[in-house]
């Protein structure tokens, strides 16, 4: 054998080697698609930011996580003792964990990011307002003092918002911190980030602290992940049938049909944490009269948009609260139903009278209103069927579409009348973040500020010994809140994923309430 023959041999062993690598490496990314109500997410920065999406948990953790039956379980936390007044909580953290940035995590370390968390004067401030001070108990036990008893600190614990920061680099980089760089103890590292486009995540290889609730506690086992930003479903869904994708973070029902025909295609479901509804301008007339805003709301037909729009699946929404939460169990009669009866009667007391051309008339004007939407298509067909449902009572709404990502900008203004869209939470707390009277424009979209309602907001939030107390409080406040009519509830989805399954391989348990890091932890990529 020559020294050129065996040169050539080697050489094309190194390369052979080298495409078995680069295929290894390219079998382990995976393209994700956001879900549209994640679409236009303006950083990474959960103490500041009031929108985050599905990579914002792969990059943190936090100190508590949540299986799928909602209970709390060890995440940066190993373990923690509540005080039998509620007034001190101590929590035992997990050792040897590092931040992409190699700072520790130590009890100190909680104790910052706490003190950065509750003077951001950022609107995720109240998740830790009844902290009054953090101990240091030594370098891995840290007891949160608390100001009074906070039954739901463990869930927000758990919230993606109340993601651990790394306190050096919040400082440092100031307004860059989740936009340009960013730090968590997340299983995966920030790679790159293009407002509205598309994140790119790399796998933190030093990972190893997962929580129990994933068989594997780290690495993942993708390396690289690449979030895309479509808003329009249909497009999201063209890109997975033709392999641009491999996994859509949302499915909306109307295309499940259609994923079910591809046989390389499959589709996950988990419990919905969602709720479709349509917010009522309080402050705008007519809205600001309550018989209107009582008539707009029972015009909704939540049956027949759960059977037209949706396809049957999911299930109809008649408060503002999923129904797994017990503090959605209000009166029947604070429940909101269709009743068209009801509907034109409230508009006849309010002296609208119908016109002969099917739209009503007072002192001369027509009922016209505007019904603003987001651009993704479930959003319009959604909105479409709204519309004519209104018509059917005499009211005229004409629709105004908005960027999806663009559409939270316009609601500050306060200019809207109507609108259509949804919101994900699993937590009562979304009614004092939606109807609260000191977040007028948004994300209070109804503009609603009404006395009687912040008592009950007050009660709710900060006045429970313990959680019982506090559900009372919520459904007091829930149910109130219904009663004024700041909006129609209309439909509450399941969550529905879908993926390749010639590429992606899912774990056969999902303990978690939603997609998050206790997935991706167990999410292989087969090719």
């Amino acid at each position: 054998m020559t020294f050129a023959f065996r040169k050539c041999l080697l050489s094309a062993s190194v390369s052979l080697a080298a495409l078995i690598a680069a295929g290894a490496v390219a079998a382990q990314e995976a393209v994700f698609v956001m879900a549209g109500n994640e679409v236009g997410a303006p950083t990474y920065n959960p103490i500041k930011a009031t929108m985050l999406n599905t990579a914002t948990g792969l990059i943190f953790d936090r100190m508590v996580a949540q299986a799928a039956d909602l209970s709390y379980h060890p995440a940066l936390a190993e373990s923690w003792e509540e005080a039998p007044d509620g007034m001190a909580w101590t929590f035992h953290l997990k050792q040897g964990v590092s931040f992409h940035n190699g700072e520790p995590f130590t009890a100190d370390t909680v104790k910052q990011w706490i003190e950065l968390f509750k003077t951001s004067e950022s609107e995720n401030a109240y998740m830790a307002e009844a902290i009054a001070s953090v101990e240091v108990v030594d370098d891995h036990t840290v007891k949160f003092v608390m100001s009074r008893p906070e039954p739901n600190l463990l869930y927000n614990l758990s919230s993606t918002f109340m993601g651990v920061v790394e306190p050096k680099s919040y400082a440092a980089l100031g307004d860059d911190y989740g936009v340009t760089e960013v730090y968590g103890t997340g299983p995966f590292k920030l790679e790159s980030f293009a407002i509205g486009q598309e994140t790119v995540l790399v796998r933190n290889d030093d990972y190893t602290w997962g929580s129990p609730l994933a068989a594997n506690a780290g690495p993942a086992k993708i390396e690289r992940v690449t979030f895309r930003e479509i808003p329009e479903d249909s497009t999201a869904f063209l890109e997975l049938k033709t392999g641009g994708v491999d996994f859509l973070l949302s499915v909306p029902a109307d295309l499940m049909g259609e994923v079910g025909k591809e046989a390389n295609l499959a589709i996950v479901t988990l419990p919905g944490q969602d709720v479709y509804y349509m917010p009522i301008n309080v402050t705008k007339p007519p809205f600001d009269d309550i018989k209107v805003r009582e008539a707009a709301a029972k015009a909704i037909n939540q049956e027949e948009i759960l059977a037209s729009v949706f396809g049957g699946v999911g299930a109809v929404a008649d408060t503002f609260l999923i129904s797994a939460l017990p503090e959605s169990h209000v009166s029947d009669g604070a429940r909101v139903h269709y009743d068209p009866a009801r509907a034109n009667a409230a508009l006849d007391e309010a002296g609208w009278a119908m016109g002969a051309n099917g739209v009503r008339e007072k002192d001369g004007q027509p009922l016209k209103v505007t019904l603003w939407t987001q651009s993704d298509s479930i959003f319009r067909r959604l909105t479409e069927v709204v519309q004519a449902q209104l018509k059917a009572v005499g009211i005229e709404a004409e629709i105004t579409t908005f960027d999806s990502s663009m559409i939270r900008d316009q609601y500050k203004t306060g200019e809207q009348q109507l609108a259509v869209r949804s919101y994900t939470w699993d937590n009562a707390d979304i009614v004092d973040w939606f109807f609260g009277g000191d977040r007028l424009g948004y994300p209070n979209v109804s503009m609603f500020n009404d006395p009687k309602a912040e008592e009950l907001r007050a009660a709710a939030m900060t006045g429970a010994k313990n959680m019982e107390e506090r559900v009372a409080n919520f459904t007091a406040y829930h149910e109130y809140v219904l009663t004024q009519f700041p909006m129609a509830p209309i439909y509450q989805p399941v969550q529905a994923y879908a993926y390749n399954k010639d590429r992606i391989a899912l774990p056969e348990k999902i303990d978690a309430p939603q997609m998050g890091a206790t997935v991706f932890l167990d999410m292989e990529v087969k090719e």
